[in-house]
């Protein structure tokens, strides 16, 4: 079960492109600005969120087109379409066979992930840019994820209005705030912990040692002045129950209206991740061993998914990656992904980058703006 076909109509660069798909590997090489990126953005918007540029919808559009865009998939005779309406440029729809259906449903159908060169520095990036790389990874395997990070969000949000405004106060209702927040709050942090506990088995089990071994730890979601070496930090910022996290909300409501924010919660998590041999934060190590510890997440959280999801597809979507590796370590990842039951959507300027893949491998390539296959 992966996608069979893909459609595009007015995204990006991309007036109008259909795709067959009947391989496990969909490669798409060309110069730089051809669109390969693009048509790696579509498919991940076929997952809740905003997709793996976090663009505004209404830059997505082409220019000079009425102002939306569509994208339709086809997945195990299942018909998925998402994309704006000319009246509502700002606003994501959704339609499953031709039905309305909420955004997040989309979790239920799909499991996406993808690396892209911006990531390459997610280990010294912002805390937020490292829980949106955890929350990604957990909605793959919990779909729920999605529904609880927006309720979570919600409420968050208008406590902190709340709080930023004196005439606003009502204890009744940020009583009733701090109990969605809880609520929800709690099973994101416990997606979050399953899925790093689970993780850190699976990449402890790996044998083949050409990728750095990382270690995965969250800290941050219980302690209001989260300034200590996260390096140092471990599992204890898990909240054990609902009634843990309302009270602590509760607790700290003097120092959240002082703030004019909420200091407390899982939106204050982050991801720290150590280099297993060299007991070295990830963020203190090379460039290229950044590069290895991603890797290594995504082809243990590949095997991971794979063996909860039997039966649902995984799509992993990887941005120039191949031109980042030397040819050996190149030949062990496309080994590696041909192994599992994946599908692998990839992107490079050159095709020998992609030597090899041939035989498995559905090849597309940009050649003066036209899209050729083969």
């Amino acid at each position: 079960m992966s996608l069979s076909r893909l459609t595009l109509t007015n995204f990006r660069n991309h007036g109008a492109i259909d795709l067959k798909i009947n391989r496990g590997f969909i490669i798409f090489s060309g110069d730089n600005g051809a669109g390969k990126t693009n048509i790696l953005e579509s498919v991940s918007l076929l997952a809740p969120g905003r997709g793996l540029r976090r663009a505004p919808l209404r830059d997505i559009a082409q220019q000079n087109s009425p102002g939306n865009f569509a994208i339709s998939a086809v997945c195990d005779e299942m018909q998925i379409g998402t994309g704006t309406e000319i009246s509502a440029p700002d606003r994501r729809i959704l339609r499953i066979n031709g039905a309305a259906a909420p955004i997040n449903r989309l979790a239920e159908y799909l499991s996406i992930t993808w690396l892209t060169p911006a990531m390459d520095r997610l280990f010294n990036d912002s805390a937020s840019a490292r829980r949106r790389f955890l929350d990604r990874l957990a909605l793959a395997l919990y779909p729920d994820h999605a529904h609880h990070a927006s309720r979570y969000e919600n409420a968050m949000r208008q406590r902190n209005r709340i709080f930023a405004d004196d005439a606003l106060f009502d204890e009744a209702w940020i009583l009733s705030l701090e109990a969605i927040m809880a609520e929800h709050g709690f099973y994101i942090s416990e997606n979050r912990r399953r899925l790093v506990e689970r993780l850190n088995i699976y990449i402890e089990a790996e044998r083949d040692n050409i990728f750095a071994k990382p270690i995965l730890k969250i800290t941050g979601g219980n302690i209001a002045d989260n300034s200590r070496d996260s390096s140092e930090s471990d599992m204890s910022s898990h909240f054990s129950s609902i009634d843990e996290l309302r009270h602590a909300l509760q607790l700290g409501r003097p120092m959240d209206r002082s703030a004019k924010r909420s200091l407390i919660g899982p939106h204050r998590d982050d991801l720290i991740v150590i280099h297993k041999a060299k007991g070295q934060a990830a963020a203190h190590c090379s460039t290229g061993e950044q590069k290895a510890l991603l890797l290594s997440l995504i082809l243990s959280h590949a095997s991971l998914v794979r063996e909860q999801n039997k039966g649902k597809p995984l799509l992993i979507l990887l941005d120039e990656v191949a031109a980042h590796l030397d040819p050996a370590r190149r030949a062990i990842l496309f080994e590696r992904l041909s192994q599992g039951h994946s599908q692998i959507w990839l992107t490079g300027t050159e095709k020998n980058l992609f030597l090899g893949t041939e035989t498995y491998a559905q090849h597309y390539h940009f050649k003066n703006g036209i899209l050729q296959l083969g």
